[in-house]
């Protein structure tokens, strides 16, 4: 099973792309220990050195949604701006969201369409005489690739269909970049309060909440202050 999980800091200043960043690390850090397949699917950089403003990762694996629910909400950091040293605000937060995937198209060998075509180029009377080349065209799609590299048909088309499938991964992944990336679009408002997870201080621990109600009376109180 695999979800994705998008990190972002919504319309946060440039502490709250700290902030992904660094819990992007902490999130690929777990996600080994549990024994889960975490990678990097599309991220943006932040305008500071080491910030990230959003980042899209696949988790694959048997409990993905226990950790996924783990994950999902408001994540708080409260610590002193690394960017503005007098800044008196200490609360910080992000968002992470569960997003939806579309379901990549199968491709299946029946949905291949091939045609024997003349090469051209060197390769003398052979290659003017026999049929040689293959051209795979991917009906649904209408993807096409064409290989010419051997005198056997039976190779090239052998060649042709691998050159499809990888085409048409490529298109499947830049589909999904752009569809995450549209859904990042959306996503530029961070709730704050009842954080799933805090983080504290510049080594950004994770903190533990004994008395959560009394926590975010006092963090809301903390965010009036310092607005």
């Amino acid at each position: 099973m695999e979800k994705i999980l998008q990190i972002t800091a919504g319309k946060g200043p440039a502490e709250c792309t700290w902030v992904v960043a660094q819990v992007l690390k902490i999130m690929l850090t777990e996600a080994k220990k549990e024994g889960l397949e975490a990678a990097v699917l599309h991220k943006e950089e932040g305008t500071e050195n080491g910030t990230i403003e959003t980042v899209f990762v696949s988790i694959k694996g048997k409990n993905t949604d226990g950790f996924i629910n783990s994950w999902k909400g408001t994540v708080q950091w409260i610590g002193q701006s690394q960017f503005r040293k007098l800044h008196k605000r200490k609360n910080w937060f992000i968002g992470v969201f569960e997003i939806e995937k579309s379901k990549n198209q199968t491709i299946n060998e029946t949905d291949i369409q091939y045609q024997a075509m003349r090469s051209s180029g060197a390769g003398g009377q052979h290659v003017n005489k026999v049929s040689s080349a293959i051209r795979a065209t991917h009906v649904p799609t209408g993807i096409s690739v064409v290989a010419m590299d051997s005198r056997s048909q039976h190779q090239n088309k052998k060649i042709a269909t691998e050159r499809l499938i990888e085409k048409l991964n490529q298109a499947q992944t830049a589909t999904l970049k752009n569809e995450l990336k549209t859904q990042w679009q959306n996503q530029t408002e961070v709730q704050r309060g009842n954080p799933t997870r805090t983080f504290t201080g510049s080594n950004f621990k994770k903190e533990t909440t004994k008395n959560p109600i009394k926590k975010d009376r006092q963090q809301a109180k903390n965010e009036l202050k310092n607005f």
